[in-house]
């Protein structure tokens, strides 16, 4: 018996989980690292876990994922991607279950980043090109909210399992590849993208090769400006928001939080991370993209403000960061990222484009993530640290609210006429 096609939100909730797995890795690893290190490289100096953190999903590895996943979706469709993407998650994920040594650790790292990178463009794009016109925020939201479940969960089970030491780590890993193998199954009931389909230039039309599909996109001038918009906003946020992920514990600890302490604090700002972003996926829609942009930006801002100058042994320090930084990620750079990629693309190019961005993002990413570490365990080396964040962030709500795109409330079709002049198809890319 053939299997009922997903379709609204039962699609949305398949498509959205590889949000939840991608951001699962990031804390899996967050609170694990000082397990590993015991276990296999004792000695070092903040050196190689900044490594292990530039080469997962956290950075590197996803960056690259990304630029390959993005125009293989478009070229060979958005399904493509997921009858492969959460098998190979699986297969890394399986690796570090198992690791006994580094190379083996750095190897399932790498994979996991990879499979993360391909699948996240590609899960806004599907999304995006089904949902209902006055409701594609909300349902691109909800890949926000499954994003927010991760680390809730994550650091929920470091919590619980940290007496298990490495083993408890293990057991979070295992966890992340039985749902990635779960919603692989669930995910082959997706049906392929219409909007893709009709954009193919015909049925029997030969897709582009993929760099072919690069040069199309920067022929147009269009496309040069709302990449460069989009990567400005979501990198320079995301500097602050990939250290606060992958790195709050050890900031916490360099504060005098205990390892159980650190992890239940991390879970109560995911909580609260959890909230705004329902709040968002209700108000997206309907609030203007610029002040709801801009609320967001400078929440963020302030919470990094508290964590950096207020008073390390004071306890509100700790908890007005993580209260204020949970509210600030709903309406953030990525939530709103995640909707305007796909508004601001026509459909040939529109996983690519995201893709390239993504890339840079999760590329600027890696490279601090190779310093932070080191700065932080310099004397002060949080102040210097966060007055970098806090700059990055100052940035990305000013470009974000001032370049907000008037494109709420408009189909893709209309955004494309009136960005392209034109209906764009793999013909006329």
């Amino acid at each position: 018996m053939a299997r009922k096609p997903l379709t609204g939100w039962k699609a949305t909730a398949a498509v959205s989980m590889s949000n939840y797995i991608d951001s699962g890795s990031i804390i899996a690893i967050a609170t694990s690292l000082g397990f590993w290190s015991a276990a296999y490289f004792p000695d070092d100096d903040g050196t190689i876990a900044g490594l292990l953190a530039a080469f997962s999903s956290n950075a590197f590895g996803a960056a690259i994922g990304a630029l390959i996943g993005g125009p293989l979706c478009d070229k060979y469709g958005r399904k493509f991607i997921y009858t492969y993407d959460l098998l190979l998650y699986a297969l890394g994920g399986l690796i570090v279950v198992f690791t006994a040594n580094l190379p083996m650790l750095f190897t399932g790292f790498v994979i996991i980043g990879l499979a993360v990178g391909a699948s996240v463009p590609a899960g806004w794009t599907y999304i995006a090109e089904f949902a209902p016109t006055g409701q594609r925020g909300k349902h691109i939201g909800a890949t926000q909210l499954a994003w927010s479940f991760g680390p809730f969960i994550g650091y929920g089970l470091a919590a619980a399992l940290a007496p298990l030491g490495l083993l408890g780590s293990r057991i979070i890993f295992a966890h992340l590849v039985v749902i990635a193998l779960v919603t692989w199954y669930i995910r082959q009931g997706l049906e392929e993208s219409e909007t893709w389909q009709n954009a193919k230039g015909g049925a029997q039309a030969k897709p582009p090769s993929m760099w072919a599909a690069f040069r199309k996109l920067f022929n147009r001038r269009v496309n040069i400006t709302a990449l460069i918009f989009l990567a400005v906003i979501y990198t320079c946020w995301n500097q602050a928001a990939s250290q606060n992920g992958i790195f709050l514990p050890t900031i916490l600890s360099s504060m005098g939080y205990e390892t159980l302490q650190t992890d239940l604090f991390s879970m109560l700002s995911w909580g609260f991370v959890i909230v705004s972003t329902f709040v968002f996926m209700n108000l997206v829609d309907r609030v203007p993209y610029r002040w709801h942009f801009l609320v967001g930006g400078l929440a963020a801002i302030v919470s990094w403000i508290i964590l950096v100058f207020g008073p390390s042994d004071a306890a509100w320090t700790a908890f007005g960061y993580t209260i204020v930084w949970g509210l600030s990620a709903g309406p953030s750079a990525q939530a709103f990222y995640s909707v305007w990629s796909p508004e601001l693309f026509a459909t040939p190019y529109r996983s690519a484009a995201q893709g390239i961005v993504f890339f840079a993002v999760r590329l600027a990413s890696g490279l601090i993530s190779l310093i932070f570490p080191v700065i932080l365990k310099w004397e002060g080396g949080l102040v210097v640290d966060g007055l970098i964040l806090i700059g990055f962030l100052v940035v990305s709500t000013l470009v974000g609210t001032i370049g907000a795109p008037k494109t709420q409330g408009k189909s893709l079709e209309e955004i494309e006429l009136e960005r392209y002049g034109e209906r764009v198809t793999n013909a006329n890319a």
